[in-house]
C-alpha cells in the first residue's frame, strides 16, 4: 500500500465524506475517489459502500481500518520522535502542576522526555487553588498538570494521567474519623471552604460541591488560597473538605485523617496547554506523556 493510499483510506474512514476528506488532504474529490478505487482493486473487494447520500465502511473496510490505524499512529509517532532528535529540542520547558502533578507517572514522563530531548531543561512550578490556570495563561508555564474539569476556550485539555477516587479530609476527633466510608449525603450540616482568587466557579464546585445529591446546602466557611492553608484549617477544626484520594499518600499529616466518600464521582488529572500555543518543546512533552500512558495501559488509578 502506497503512503497516499494509506492516508486517503484512513481519512475517508474517519470522515465518511469525500468532500471533507479531500479538504483535509488538500486533494480534489476526483483524486480521492480514484485513489480509493485503485486500493479496492488491489484488495479485491469494496472497502466502502457508497450511495448518492451516504458513505459507509464495508465490513472488510472496518477490519482493515482497525488493523491499520494503530500501526499508522505508531509510525507517525516514531517519525515525530525522530524529528525531535534530529532538530534537537532545546531551551527550557516549564511544567506546572497542582498538588501531586501526574502522581506516579511524573517521573517516567520526565525521564522519557529528557532521554528524547537532552538539550531541553525542565523546570517544575507549583500552582495553587487561588489561580489554578493563571500561570498557564500568562505564559509562566508551558504545560500544566491539573485537576479537571477545565472548560476554557483558550485552553486545550489533553491526555488524562490519573483517575482518582474521592475522600473527606477531617480533623482527628471528628465524628466521621474512623469511619470505613461515607455517603456524600451525610455531609449536610458540615462546613466546607470557599476559594480565594480566580479559580473558575464550576471547577471549585466540582471538587467542593455546594449541595448534597438531595439538594441540601453545605455551608462554606473561610476562603482558601493554597492547599497547605486548606489542610491547616481542617486540622484546627474549622471545617472539612472533599479531596482526591492521593492527598492522603502525598500530603499526610498527623492531625488530619481521610475517609473515603463512595458516591462522589471520580476526579481526573489531565495535561493542559494554551490552545494554538504549542512549540517543539511542548509537542515533544505531550508525546512523551501519551507514550508513557500507552506503556502504562492508560491513566494511573488512585
Amino acid at each position: 500500500m502506497e503512503r497516499q493510499e494509506l492516508q486517503t483510506f484512513l481519512t475517508l474512514a474517519e470522515e465518511l465524506h469525500f468532500g471533507r476528506t479531500a479538504e483535509r488532504l488538500l486533494l480534489s474529490q476526483a483524486r480521492v475517489s480514484q485513489t480509493v478505487k485503485k486500493l479496492e482493486r488491489k484488495i479485491g473487494a469494496p472497502l466502502f459502500e457508497r450511495t448518492s447520500r451516504v458513505v459507509r465502511m464495508s465490513p472488510l473496510g472496518r477490519q482493515l481500518y482497525d488493523d491499520l490505524a494503530p500501526l499508522h499512529d505508531r509510525m507517525e509517532a516514531a517519525v515525530a520522535r525522530a524529528k525531535d532528535v534530529a532538530r534537537g529540542v532545546e531551551g527550557e520547558l516549564v511544567v506546572g502542576f497542582l498538588g501531586s502533578g501526574a502522581g506516579s507517572l511524573t517521573q517516567p514522563v520526565l525521564k522519557l522526555f529528557r532521554e528524547r530531548c537532552p538539550g531541553c531543561a525542565v523546570r517544575m512550578r507549583e500552582t495553587q487553588f487561588q489561580d489554578p490556570l493563571g500561570a498557564l495563561r500568562a505564559g509562566e508555564v508551558d504545560v500544566l498538570f491539573t485537576c479537571l474539569p477545565v472548560q476554557e476556550p483558550d485552553l486545550t485539555v489533553g491526555p488524562v494521567v490519573i483517575n482518582e477516587s474521592r475522600a473527606l479530609a477531617v480533623p482527628l476527633g471528628h465524628r466521621f474519623a474512623g469511619r470505613a466510608s461515607l455517603s456524600f449525603e451525610e455531609l449536610a450540616g458540615e462546613t466546607f471552604f470557599g476559594v480565594a482568587g480566580g479559580a473558575p466557579a464550576y471547577w471549585w464546585d466540582f471538587h467542593v460541591p455546594p449541595r448534597t445529591p438531595s439538594g441540601a446546602e453545605i455551608r462554606r466557611g473561610q476562603d482558601v488560597a493554597t492547599f497547605q492553608e486548606l489542610m491547616t484549617l481542617i486540622a484546627t477544626g474549622q471545617g472539612v473538605s472533599p479531596v482526591i484520594a492521593s492527598v492522603e499518600a502525598y500530603y499526610a499529616r498527623p492531625d488530619v485523617t481521610f475517609v473515603p466518600v463512595h458516591d462522589l464521582p471520580t476526579a481526573d488529572v489531565g495535561l493542559i496547554w494554551r490552545t494554538g500555543g504549542t512549540n517543539p518543546r511542548t509537542e515533544a512533552f505531550i508525546r512523551a506523556v501519551r507514550d508513557v500512558l500507552a506503556a502504562n495501559g492508560g491513566p494511573a488509578a488512585f
